[in-house]
């Protein structure tokens, strides 16, 4: 694992965080979405993004910046991005894909949550 020192690529994943109060910023799929539901009673994923948000932007979390080697995941993606917020006192494992065009839009990064599971 590195940390994400690359100030282009934190400052998109941390305006995509910034917009959780909207939808479309940050979007949970199949496998988090499901892992979520079933473990972290009583969170809406609304609330889990603005805790990623507290976590990364107001707590200076790190954000661990993986180079992809999966098979299924490399031609689309070169990285994943993994988080470890503590959520209602659960230590959690949070990865994350980053998907932007315009780095100088902070409306256009989106992050995809695509696995959650405790640390």
């Amino acid at each position: 694992m590195a940390k994400l020192t690359d100030p282009e690529i934190e400052r998109c994943y941390q305006n995509a965080l910034r917009n959780w109060k909207f939808s479309g910023f940050v979007i949970y799929d199949k496998d988090a979405d499901s892992w979520v539901r079933e473990n972290l009673e009583g969170v809406t994923f609304q609330r889990l993004s603005e805790l990623l948000f507290e976590f990364v932007v107001n707590q200076g979390g790190e954000i661990d910046q993986v180079v992809e080697q999966r098979f299924n995941w490399v031609g689309e993606w070169s990285h994943h991005y993994d988080l470890r917020p503590i959520i209602n006192g659960i230590a959690l494992y949070v990865e994350t894909r980053l998907r932007y065009r315009d780095p100088d839009d902070p409306d256009d990064p989106i992050i995809h949550v695509v696995n959650v599971k405790r640390a």
